[in-house]
């Protein structure tokens, strides 16, 4: 809305300094600035009213150290990020962008999902939260309505030749006359490689002649596994104080970068990476996230005074993943959402193995001693803060190693 605003009044009134509206930089650190002071502020707020409206986090008996101290601790906190992050977004973004248009709607529609299992886990009584097969299908029909919007919405394209394709030669004037050639296009990268592009289209290339016509199947597919299995991922992340929050700003942040020099003709160019525009304008909504994120945490770390809940981890899983597949590199979302990987990979090889061998053995054995794998290390006697620390660092590491595959190809 200001983003407007400013563009009016530069244009028709001359403002002094309205144009800095213009720049994506600028807006990113307001919005950076704006969300971290009111997830600060405005949390403080929010806690005190769940706290009198009794929301406190219902702790089932697992065995583990200041278990039962945790019990009581207003929950659903999810909604300081969701607040923290629209209000800014709504403020300085372009409100009519595709990218910024999907992230809002994934935004309330997995906060909508999280807050719908609270309110049920806390309000109706029922630990079991929302039914399984509920989220799933939220988490489905986001799936299709992102899948389906970056697959048929024009304004969703690429360019992956800038200076080779954006420059037109014409011999009779003797002039260089800029060319657009954005295409629609279901290519994504596949990192470390050199020619590093990969069209989903092709996998169904041994169907014969006009496959690309079908290509939306496979697309929103893919789009449908990869929210999923962010949005979970997240979830069983968030199991002790600090550590969805502050693993998830570190990926956040990668992407940013990502977003930024996607977004940038000049950086893709100098990269030799795929050109995606428009999609810079995402910045803004990553700089509003992360500053949520990180104001959270003033609440969030140990000890906390307030989980996010569902209505948290459901919808930073959800925007990471549709930030990821809109820039195209959601083949890295195994690096820099490592942690996310990592606690959801313990859990299927702990199910899966216990099943196994209480099938062969009549006795179901483990791999862990406890998971998701952050439960794992608290059994092992590990004070949570530590662990929390040490994951960030992972976190840090592997947030580093992505951002290096611009390069290193």
């Amino acid at each position: 809305m200001l983003y407007y605003l400013f563009e009016y009044l530069d244009k028709y009134f001359d403002v002094p300094g309205a144009g800095v509206f213009q720049y994506i930089t600028f807006r990113s650190a307001l919005a950076i600035i704006m969300s971290l002071l009111l997830s600060t502020i405005f949390g403080k707020r929010v806690i005190g009213y769940l706290r009198r409206q009794q929301v406190g986090e219902t702790v089932r008996e697992l065995g583990l150290e200041g278990q039962t101290q945790k019990a009581g601790t207003p929950t659903m906190g999810g909604l300081i990020i969701i607040f923290s992050t629209l209000l800014p977004v709504l403020l300085l973004a372009k409100l009519d962008n595709i990218y910024i248009i999907l992230l809002i709607i994934t935004t309330i529609w997995m906060g909508a999902i999280g807050f719908l299992d609270d309110y049920i886990k806390i309000f109706k009584k029922d630990k079991a939260g929302l039914k399984g097969i509920f989220k799933v299908i939220g988490q489905v029909g986001l799936g299709i309505i992102v899948g389906a919007t970056l697959y048929f919405h024009p304004g969703v394209t690429i360019r992956k030749d800038v200076v080779k394709s954006n420059i037109e030669i014409n011999a009779s004037q003797n002039t260089i006359n800029p060319v657009s050639l954005e295409e629609k296009s279901t290519a994504t990268t596949i990192p470390f490689f050199k020619n590093n592009e990969f069209d989903y289209a092709e996998l169904l290339s041994w169907t014969g002649d006009g496959y690309r016509d079908y290509a939306w199947i496979v697309f929103i597919a893919i789009v449908i596994f990869i929210i999923t299995a962010v949005s979970n991922g997240a979830n069983l992340t968030d199991g002790i104080d600090g550590l969805a929050a502050g693993t998830s700003a570190i990926s956040v942040i990668a992407l940013g970068v990502f977003t930024f020099v996607s977004g940038n003709i000049i950086f893709s160019n100098y990269l030799n990476i795929m050109f995606i525009p428009h999609s810079g304008e995402m910045t803004v909504f990553i700089a509003a996230f992360v500053g949520a994120l990180i104001g959270f945490l003033w609440y969030n770390s140990f000890p906390a005074a307030v989980f996010m809940g569902d209505t948290g981890s459901l919808t930073i899983g959800g925007i990471i993943a549709v930030l990821a597949i809109a820039v195209r590199k959601e083949m890295l979302i195994i690096l820099f959402c490592g942690i996310f990987f990592a606690e959801t990979f313990s859990v299927i090889l702990q199910v899966t193995y216990f099943k196994y061998t209480k099938k062969r053995f009549g006795e179901g054995r483990r791999i862990f001693l406890m998971s998701p794998l952050h439960h794992h290390y608290q059994k092992k006697g590990y004070h949570e803060s530590k662990i929390v620390t040490r994951f960030w660092i992972v976190g840090i590491m592997l947030a580093i190693v992505s951002i290096v595959t611009l390069k290193l190809r």
